[in-house]
């Protein structure tokens, strides 16, 4: 794996949400590290156009700053959640939620609640590096600026090289997401 996608796998509040979903810490992380590069795969998918690039570069502007040091399930709206996986997976979502649950092993019903909890932490950690860090105030002029195919497609892009190199990632990104998500915009 990548040190990118082990900063933000860290970025995860696997004990707790294992905890608040009643399963083990293992199968929480196992969960987790299915679903980190299925979501920033969909999203390295729909960047494919000038229009879904525009559209995250919004959702990452708006969430820009809002990764703490510690990142609290108490701090996650998972209704921002929800729309987050709506946007990325579309009518495909309970499709992708079914082949990730059917690779490692955890069922769907654990996937789905999962997947709006991770969602808004994937985004505000692309934002930290998409902007540098920098606050809202000066993300406009870098949104304006950002070069078309370039910076989030080349972020998505590392954070996929790592999170896919981990087995079950890389072959559910190159089949399941290619197929599914290959025509949506």
């Amino acid at each position: 794996m990548s040190s990118q996608f082990d900063d933000l796998l860290e970025q995860i509040p696997i004990g707790d949400i294992a905890k608040q979903l009643g399963i083990s810490s293992e199968d929480a992380e196992s969960a987790v590290s299915q679903i980190l590069p299925t979501l920033v795969g969909g999203m390295a998918s729909n960047v494919q156009d000038s229009k879904g690039e525009e559209s995250l570069t919004k959702a990452l502007a708006s969430h820009n700053g809002k990764l703490g040091s510690r990142t609290s399930l108490d701090n996650i709206d998972t209704k921002d959640g929800e729309k987050i996986v709506s946007h990325v997976f579309g009518s495909k979502t309970d499709d992708v939620v079914k082949a990730v649950s059917s690779t490692k092993g955890v069922g769907q019903d654990i996937i789905a609640k999962i997947l709006p909890i991770v969602a808004p932490i994937v985004l505000a950690w692309l934002a930290n590096k998409f902007f540098g860090g920098k606050t809202e105030e000066t993300t406009s002029s870098k949104k304006e600026t950002a070069p078309s195919g370039g910076g989030i497609g080349d972020l998505l892009g590392g954070l996929l090289g790592g999170g896919g190199s981990s087995g079950a990632g890389g072959d559910l990104l190159g089949g399941l997401l290619g197929g599914l998500l290959g025509g949506k915009n």
